[in-house]
C-alpha cells in the first residue's frame, strides 16, 4: 500500500498522517485491487467553522476514485471521505464480480 500525503497551506501533522493511514489500511485490506492513495489536506480560509478539506484519490484498475469532504476538523473530514470512498468501492467491486 502506497499512501502519498500533500499538505496544501496546512502544517504537516504526523498524527493526522498516521490516523489517515490507519483508516486507509482497512480499505486496502478489504479491497485487494487497490494500488495506492493520494491524500490532500487543505484549509479554506473563507470558512473558519468548516474549512478543513480532505481529498482522497484512490488508484485502482480502471478509472480512479475520488472523494472530498469539508468539515470542522480533519479527523471528521477523513472519516467522511473514506465513507464516501467505501460506497464507491462497493459499487466498483460489483462490476469486477460480473466479469
Amino acid at each position: 500500500m502506497t499512501v502519498n500525503f500533500q499538505y496544501v497551506g496546512v502544517d504537516v501533522s504526523e498524527t493526522l498522517s498516521a490516523f489517515t493511514e490507519e483508516k486507509l489500511e482497512k480499505l486496502f485490506n478489504k479491497y485487494e485491487f487497490l494500488i495506492s492513495a493520494t491524500v490532500y489536506f487543505k484549509q479554506d480560509e473563507n470558512k473558519h467553522e468548516t474549512g478543513k478539506i480532505c481529498n482522497i484519490e484512490l488508484s485502482l484498475p480502471g478509472p480512479r476514485i475520488f472523494a472530498t469532504s469539508t468539515e470542522k476538523n480533519f479527523e471528521v473530514a477523513v472519516r467522511e471521505t473514506i465513507s464516501d470512498l467505501e460506497r464507491q468501492l462497493g459499487k466498483r467491486k460489483e462490476v469486477f464480480k460480473t466479469h
